[in-house]
């Protein structure tokens, strides 16, 4: 997708202190010393008590293309900063590193890690910036979807939110991760062309004040769309704009097409939805679909739910794609081990006043133990000490996703990633999945970890 949207190198997709650090490492020596980093979050999202893992499958194909091209180096050499003989070096760089990583669409928990890279410090340094954007965002969005479909119970969502989103990117990768966590289809074409997302979409308000009154922009939409036609009925009058909705339902019937709903958009949609049904199934269009939108997210929706609102679509834009309630995951990427001279790795970690600040040390990995089926906690343990014991069946989450800097896993399709995401919280106990005040799932820390370090 990265090359598809950009088509161009992004290896300066990133902070410029991460290029003065590498020239750094390369001018004393250290470049090569192999050291292992840590992408992991500190707090889980939205108060919540999990998050789904995205964005691998970008982060791999970031990885993949990682070069140094004639343009980035020139621009590099005109900020007057860097040596001629560093940049020869990045020049000629290729990755070389071992990458783990948690598969996209598993539920992970604060603070596990998400990914580990081990290799040459300058290589392992280099690529911060770029995964912590990728991973961030997209677990983010991709969570706040998992909620906002948990609280559809089973309805559809849209995710509308492509003009509300940060950016080009910021609505292609939230469209992918949306679909991933839940949401059923999206509104923008350009991911639905490159990632095969179903789309879905109504029209705007502006085709109803574009005639001379709603009926008649009602009737012109039905002629030129008769298979497709849902009507957004809020523009004038909401309840008048049901009633013009099924007097054009009525003429696509005669013609053996079929109205397929009307969507609300604004007001009090607890009472507009009850009031609009009411005279659907009163017309004998039953089967006519109402679609809510307006700044919707998991609380609104779980609210409207709760007072019986008959919504068969939710129209989800910007509390989704945006994080909403959480503009940010806060995800980092520390080093955690590295290689003294003479071959014996140094466990390394940050140490912070500030709680929840400090980093973990070692090479990690995580240890999901089940009990019936399904999970029952979690242990965080260092490959370069002893695993964790524990007699039930288990699996380690990290798994190789590059050795030596070649792919040796390829990304599942994107309904596979969605698939997995939908079963693993159905694993989950429903007093985890709680909007407030969830559940915490056990994670532990094996070997001492936080006394692991010298």
């Amino acid at each position: 997708m990265i090359g598809s949207l950009y088509g161009t190198s992004l290896s300066l997709l990133t902070d410029l202190y991460q290029l003065t650090m590498a020239q750094g490492y390369w001018k004393s020596g250290r470049h090569d010393d192999e050291a292992v980093f840590q992408l992991y979050f500190r707090k889980n999202p939205f108060g919540g008590g999990y998050a789904v893992a995205c964005g691998l499958a970008l982060a791999a194909e970031y990885i993949e293309a990682f070069r140094f091209t004639k343009d980035d180096l020139a621009y590099l050499k005109s900020l007057g900063l860097f040596e001629p003989g560093f940049l020869a070096y990045l020049k000629g760089l290729k990755l070389s590193l071992d990458v783990d990583a948690v598969p996209e669409g598993t539920a992970i928990f604060a603070p596990e890690p998400m990914m580990r890279a081990q290799g040459p410090l300058l290589q392992c340094q280099l690529l911060e910036t770029a995964l912590l954007n990728i991973m961030n965002f997209q677990t983010l969005i991709a969570t706040k979807a998992s909620r906002v479909a948990a609280a559809a119970g089973g309805a559809p969502v849209l995710e509308f939110g492509l003009r509300r989103a940060q950016g080009v990117d910021g609505g292609v990768s939230a469209s992918r991760a949306s679909y991933i966590g839940g949401c059923a289809a999206t509104s923008n074409l350009l991911a639905g062309k490159l990632l095969g997302i179903p789309v879905r979409g109504t029209h705007a308000h502006s085709w109803v004040m574009a005639f001379g009154d709603e009926l008649e922009a009602f009737q012109a939409y039905a002629e030129a769309m008769p298979g497709d036609c849902a009507f957004l009925v809020d523009t004038y009058d909401t309840l008048a704009g049901v009633r013009h909705a099924v007097e054009v339902g009525e003429w696509l019937k005669a013609r053996g097409r079929r109205l397929a709903g009307v969507r609300l958009d604004s007001g009090d949609l607890a009472d507009l939805s009850l009031k609009a049904r009411r005279i659907l199934d009163e017309a004998g269009f039953v089967d006519a679909v109402i679609t809510a939108s307006s700044d919707l997210d998991e609380h609104r929706i779980a609210e409207l739910v709760e007072k019986g609102a008959p919504i068969g679509v939710w129209g989800v834009g910007t509390r989704l794609v945006t994080g909403g309630d959480q503009a940010a995951l806060g995800g980092v990427y520390k080093l955690s081990a590295i290689k003294t001279l003479h071959g014996e790795w140094r466990r390394t970690r940050k140490i912070s006043s500030e709680a929840g600040k400090s980093s973990y040390p070692g090479a990690l990995q995580v240890r999901r133990f089940f009990k019936e089926g399904r999970p029952s906690h979690d242990a965080i343990f260092d490959l370069l000490g002893c695993p964790p014991y524990g007699e039930s069946p288990y699996e380690d989450l990290l798994v190789p996703v590059f050795r030596n800097g070649e792919r040796v896993c390829p990304s599942p399709d994107l309904a596979a990633i969605r698939a997995r995401a939908k079963t693993q919280l159905a694993l989950l106990p429903k007093e985890l999945l709680r909007f407030k005040s969830p559940r915490v799932y056990p994670v532990s820390l094996e070997l001492d970890l936080e006394e692991a370090a010298p």
